[in-house]
């Protein structure tokens, strides 16, 4: 620890660690960035200079990571007005999308697509440098989509764009991902499968070819970069599984044998269901015009139920699956991302901590920081959030208004956190 790093020693709170079970009365000690202890009552020698929050009965527990951030999307209705955002004005919603992300409880999030090329790139890199609040991200590519695909926004009178690059060939996808792994970016997106919203390319259909696939996979992988794959039909799912793609979004039409090939490579895997957008589709969406009967004609309910079917079935195998709900339209809103962990329970058959484990576990595992974040424990970076209520018990109480504090690195954000920051070393801050 630095010597005048800042100490902060938070009690009265229920910890859960990030274990299934875990949940106590604990105090934790934060110096600096990291946290130095956490323990039924922590050592009245280390406590000494320390701000003491009392969290009033409140919850601490890690920062949930969202496994498929959209941040650069600015919940729009209609995909293809996102194109006509210039990219100065773009860029600084973005920003503010990050804070609101940041406040509704994820203090990292992996990129599933940016809206433009350089837009998750620039902004992940302002949060690092700690010139702007938000989760730390993996940038993302925009999606990488083929004539017809899922992104197409063109007509054959008008050139217009949406969230998507449309490339067709393998030479000239080996070219894009390339020149995007200069630029900086993490993850390389591909949408391979087609979508309930293209008239002639449904969810079921695969649109992308083999050929292509391969190109921007092993281009992706020469340069150290992850692959992503919007990937909803079984034949998709199993391109991605063949190339070796390590983060499978959405796979709600993985047959048997598709399911029996993600279990073969659970270990490579991660998969991000993306159900909030789904469920949000069918039940929320109607005063933007996607009526009942408009979310029949696309077959959204079979959709959603084969979904739940599917990772139900993909729970009981162990696989590592994210939260990450599509979040960034219009029915959609960034900060409300912890509604996913809602979703893992009424609908996958998730136990509450089961979900949690999705958003802190095995969202620090796809970070690549799963000996740094996604626990409460000694040494690790301060992500932490304090809640009211026991998300252990009823994520539901996991939303916006609910928390008090985001901790990100030991740094406070939130409507509370003036009241931490302004403290004196010896003064106790109440939240409650």
């Amino acid at each position: 620890m630095k010597e005048n790093a800042r100490r902060l020693l938070f009690t009265n709170c229920t910890v859960w660690t990030g274990d299934v079970g875990s949940a106590a009365a604990r105090e934790v000690l934060v110096e600096g960035s990291r946290i130095a202890s956490v323990a039924p009552v922590v050592a009245a020698d280390r406590k000494q200079g320390a701000v003491v929050v009392d969290c009033g009965g409140a919850t601490l527990m890690p920062g949930l990571v969202d496994g498929h951030s959209h941040l650069s999307f600015l919940e729009k209705a209609d995909v293809v007005d996102t194109g006509f955002v210039p990219v100065e004005e773009h860029t600084l919603q973005t920003m503010h999308n990050a804070r609101r992300v940041l406040l509704g409880g994820f203090t990292s999030c992996v990129g599933a697509s940016s809206a433009k090329p350089r837009l998750d790139i620039v902004i992940r890199n302002e949060i690092k440098a700690g010139r702007i609040p938000g989760p730390r991200l993996l940038a993302s590519t925009p999606e990488i989509t083929v004539t017809g695909g899922l992104g197409d926004e063109r007509l054959l009178h008008m050139y217009r764009e949406s969230f998507a690059v449309v490339i067709d060939g393998a030479e000239d996808i080996r070219r894009y991902v390339r020149t995007m792994s200069r630029e900086g970016c993490d993850i390389i997106k591909l949408n391979i499968s087609g979508n309930q919203t293209v008239p002639n390319a449904p969810p079921t259909a695969t649109i992308m070819t083999d050929a292509e696939i391969e190109a921007a996979v092993t281009t992706a992988h020469a340069y150290g970069k992850r692959v992503m794959s919007h990937a909803r039909s079984s034949e998709s799912v199993q391109l991605s599984l063949k190339h070796g793609i390590e983060f499978l979004d959405h796979c709600e039409f993985a047959d048997d044998h598709t399911i029996d090939m993600l279990e073969e490579h659970r270990e490579q895997v991660f998969l991000a269901p993306a159900f909030g957008l789904l469920h949000n589709t069918l039940y929320e969406a109607a005063r933007w015009g996607i009526t009942p009967e408009k979310a029949a004609a696309w077959g959204l309910p079979e959709q959603v139920e084969s979904c739940a079917n599917v990772y139900r079935e993909l729970r009981k195998r162990g696989l590592r699956v994210l939260i990450g709900g599509d979040y960034g339209f219009a029915w959609t809103p960034h900060g409300t991302n912890a509604r996913d962990l809602d979703h893992f329970v009424k609908w996958f058959g998730y136990t509450p901590e089961e979900a949690l484990v999705c958003g802190t576990i095995n969202g620090a595992m796809a970070m690549r920081m799963d000996n740094e974040i996604g626990r409460v424990r000694d040494g690790y970076l301060a992500d932490l959030i304090i809640v009211r209520g026991r998300p252990h018990e009823d994520v539901s109480c996991l939303s916006t208004e609910n928390i008090f504090v985001v901790l990100k690195e030991g740094e406070p954000h939130g409507d509370f956190a003036w009241r931490i920051s302004c403290a004196t070393p010896g003064e106790p801050v109440a939240l409650i």
